[in-house]
């Protein structure tokens, strides 16, 4: 059984999906339910925010609203079809846009590039190759300033955080630390490392400052610091971003 998450099926007749309430990683344009819900949970599961439109107006509608960082894009759809809704979002932006779709014609494929898309893959598609052109396009468009980890959104150039599309108020060293743990996703990271890091090895402040700066990012980026799901403490080493 798919769990879809945020994208449950609501009561009202006539919406597919309920939408993410915030900035968006990834928005969705598909009116097949169950492929969009299947996609939706997979793409969840690898850490994006994502929200689903079954319509194009409803599609230009939660993009005008919430914004989107990529979008996956049907071309066959009720009403507004992917074409017109590429066409219109590249009236007024340059965010990503990926068409998946079931033409698969020459003529079909220049026509969606033409008009502004990134990428364009064929129905049906290998989920893992439909990944890896959802993270290179992430990677080129946003890799250079900008670190996306689920909720989370790290601006290197202006040195600010954001959790679902809201800002966090964050120190100096609070930023460095939290970049320093995320650009190292995965690996455990000794306390002398990070202290070293991220306050210098010729810092006056004391090692407990470190376990103190955790203690206060976990207030701000867990949605419940007392059971931290991001900042993971490994007994004996230090700490890693998961």
């Amino acid at each position: 059984m798919v769990r879809l998450g945020i994208c449950d099926r609501p009561q009202e007749q006539g919406q597919a999906f309920r939408e993410v309430q915030s900035m968006t990683d990834i928005l969705i344009v598909e009116d097949n339910e169950e492929l969009a819900g299947l996609l939706c949970d997979f793409l969840r599961a690898e850490g994006y925010i994502v929200s689903v439109a079954g319509t194009g107006e409803k599609a230009l509608a939660l993009y005008e609203r919430y914004g989107a960082r990529l979008l996956v894009l049907d071309v066959m759809l009720p009403g507004m079809d992917g074409f017109a809704i590429c066409a219109k979002i590249r009236e007024q932006s340059n965010t990503p846009i990926l068409i998946v779709s079931a033409k698969t014609t020459k003529d079909d494929k220049l026509g969606g590039l033409l008009l502004g898309a990134d990428d364009y893959i064929e129905k049906p598609y290998d989920i893992d190759i439909l990944l890896a052109k959802i993270k290179g396009i992430f990677k080129r468009r946003y890799s250079r300033d900008e670190i996306s980890e689920g909720k989370l959104t790290l601006n290197k150039e202006s040195r600010t955080v954001c959790k679902d599309g809201e800002p966090l108020e964050m120190t100096a060293k609070e930023f460095d630390l939290l970049l320093l743990l995320v650009e190292n996703k995965g690996k455990a990271l000794s306390k002398e490392f990070l202290f070293r890091e991220v306050w210098g090895s010729d810092s006056f402040s004391e090692p407990q400052t470190l376990t103190v700066h955790i203690k206060w990012l976990r207030q701000k980026i867990e949605d419940n610091p007392k059971e931290p799901q991001k900042i993971l403490t490994v007994w004996g080493v230090g700490y890693k971003f998961v």
